[in-house]
């Protein structure tokens, strides 16, 4: 635009959409911060169970599958078998 101003909205709309991009943002660094210390505590968990003998790793999957829906598991497998007779490791 001629006047410099670029397609910017008037001043008084600008500084009302600017408090809301920040409390948008501030609401994102909140809850990255949430998740941090959400991550923090499954790790301790996991930690936990190392302890005690349990393998993580098997654990992790069974986590892994227990969120799948049933018939997402059943595909997963069956196609895991298949790939597995494919080059002879059934």
């Amino acid at each position: 635009m001629a006047d410099g101003s670029a397609g910017f909205e008037p001043q008084g709309t600008q500084t009302v959409a600017g408090e809301r991009l920040r409390l948008f943002i501030e609401r994102v660094e909140n809850l990255e911060e949430e998740k941090k210390e959400i991550m923090d505590q499954v790790k301790e968990v996991y930690a936990e169970m190392k302890g005690e003998g349990y393998d993580t790793k098997v654990v992790r999957q069974i986590v892994r599958l227990r969120k799948m829906d049933r018939a997402d598991r059943q595909e997963q497998e069956a196609l895991l078998d298949l790939y597995l007779s494919a080059i002879g490791e059934a």
